[in-house]
């Protein structure tokens, strides 16, 4: 009888847990408040999936984690229209530029390994290409650091991606500039370190160092020193897309909710935008940096590496990731944008706490803007407004 009443008590107190978590769950999904051009809330609230159709938005996946631990991750809407696909927590979207701190934890790995030098010319080890030099690089070099801070003085903010049919140039074309390249060659546009300049090109001249140091191609290197020792199982830098995981892709739409001509673009930018991911995986990743940051167990990083990519830069954000907030406030994040997915990572540093969202839509970051205000006022946490 003892026995019985433990276990009474026991699935009693799981299921008030279960109920309470559902409820929070429930409260973000409810508690939707349009978000105006000022920043202000409306005082009304709305439905997620109501929010969804005024926005026009496809599909989203939302991952709320707190403690270390992930809270819940649902999916809404579709994955693809055509079939009739709907988005679950499994469904993988493009992660755009949150591959940009993926990239940067591994290359901070091969830096605790002693292959480059945070702070040294990259053309020292650069092999089968070399930033040009030029009158702006006459006293001062491009470096891993600078890259990662954006503010190597780099060209080539973004990329445009490849249809599926394109011919698609190789790491050395896209730096280089070739016919077959979309993108304007990467050189050197201002002094490196004056200032900072968002820069997809030097995440890519930093693909390109760490494929060089390790001998190893990008998405293998990256499965080896980021992937796999976060438990991001279901991620992926490599193109085609392995089998394992190829059936969950989602497709990408514009903004007037038309699929993307072969349903996604690729990205050869592998380190800028290649990262194929779903939130639960990204949540992962943000929870193994934070726990880096702090020192814990289980983490991905040297305290000391984490530490040095949360400390702002001068005239710039931090080294790999944007920072925000002071004391239980500060958080580190970063958003993505690719043609067809908008996305947006965020976790508070000292506890282990966030949310990622992931969506399929050109015109998903209002909404995914109104979500992140939801989610830290039903779970009273401090205040996250999300910036791009």
């Amino acid at each position: 009888m003892t026995t019985l009443a433990c276990q009474s008590k026991k699935n009693s107190e799981d299921n008030q847990s279960s109920d309470k978590k559902i409820s929070t769950q429930e409260l973000v999904e409810n508690g939707i408040r349009r978000i105006d051009d000022t920043g202000k809330s409306d005082s009304i609230t709305t439905t997620l999936e109501l929010r969804m159709k005024e926005l026009n938005v496809i599909g989203v996946s939302i991952t709320v984690f707190d403690n270390n631990e992930i809270l819940w991750s649902k999916g809404y809407g579709y994955s693809n229209k055509k079939n009739g696909e709907k988005v679950t927590e499994n469904t993988l979207f493009q992660a755009a530029s949150i591959s940009k701190p993926v990239a940067s934890v591994g290359a901070f790995k091969l830096i605790e390994q002693n292959r480059f030098d945070l702070d040294e010319n990259v053309n020292l080890k650069l092999k089968r290409w070399q930033v040009p030099e030029n009158e702006f690089t006459t006293n001062e070099k491009v470096t891993a650091s600078r890259i990662m801070s954006h503010t190597s003085g780099l060209s080539t903010s973004g990329f445009q991606g490849y249809e599926i049919t394109d011919s698609i140039p190789t790491l050395k074309q896209i730096l280089e500039g070739s016919s077959i390249t979309n993108s304007e060659p990467v050189r050197v546009v201002q002094i490196p370190g004056e200032s900072e300049r968002y820069s997809g090109g030097g995440m890519t001249v930093l693909q390109m160092l760490m494929e060089d140091v390790s001998g190893q191609e990008f998405p293998n290197l990256m499965d080896s020193l980021v992937l796999n020792p976060a438990g991001m199982t279901n991620s992926t830098f490599a193109y085609p897309i392995p089998e394992k995981i190829e059936n969950n892709i989602s497709m990408g739409y514009d903004e007037s909710g038309n699929e993307i001509r072969g349903g996604y673009h690729i990205y050869p930018e592998k380190a800028a935008a290649g990262l194929w991911s779903n939130p639960t995986d990204l949540a992962k990743f943000m929870i193994a940096l934070g726990k880096s940051y702090r020192g814990e167990e289980n983490s991905i990083l040297k305290q000391s590496s984490a530490k040095k990519m949360m400390t702002r830069v001068p005239n710039a954000g931090a080294t790999g990731i944007g920072i925000d907030g002071e004391g239980n406030a500060f958080r580190f994040r970063h958003t993505g944008g690719n043609a067809g997915f908008k996305c947006y990572a965020v976790s508070f540093a000292n506890n282990g706490r966030g949310v990622v969202i992931m969506t399929n839509s050109d015109n998903a970051f209002p909404l995914i803007h109104e979500i992140v205000r939801a989610v830290s006022e039903e779970y009273d946490w401090p205040p996250m407004w999300m910036r791009e």
